[in-house]
């Protein structure tokens, strides 16, 4: 019988901690990745949850039919909210949180303003970009 020196497996085993090393390294990388992932998406929730916020505040404002372009700014939040009163009765109100703008109809019916019972949407329901800007 040969004498054997050790030598084949000290390297097997260093051959499986650098294979466990690379490993542990690929699965660290990943889960960085989706740790971002998941901070940029509760980022993102929660300035929508924001905006919505701020149209529910904006849609509870004591607005007049008077005059056609009104805006009010939450003191305590970055809440913005705009009235338009377009010639035809219909209205606009415009709301914005954080980089969020939210959008809802409604129209001027005996001198009191009235909101769609639809809701708010995530996109503007005009084709004019000027109309649907923040004042």
């Amino acid at each position: 019988m040969k004498r054997q020196r050790g030598m084949s497996s000290l390297g097997l085993v260093l051959l499986i901690m650098l294979l466990g090393s690379v490993m542990l390294s690929g699965l660290n990388q990943r889960q960085q990745t989706h740790h971002l992932r998941v901070v940029s998406e509760s980022r993102a929730l929660r300035t929508m949850a924001e905006a919505q916020s701020a149209m529910e505040w904006g849609r509870v404002q004591p607005w007049q039919s008077r005059p056609a372009v009104q805006c009010r700014q939450a003191h305590a939040r970055d809440w913005r909210a705009c009235l338009r009163i377009f010639d035809d009765q219909t209205l606009l109100l415009i709301a914005a949180s954080g980089g969020h703008t939210l959008w809802r109809l409604g129209a001027v019916e005996n001198d009191l303003v009235t909101f769609s019972r639809h809701g708010w949407s995530d996109f503007c329901p005009f084709t004019g970009e000027a109309l649907c800007q923040l004042p």
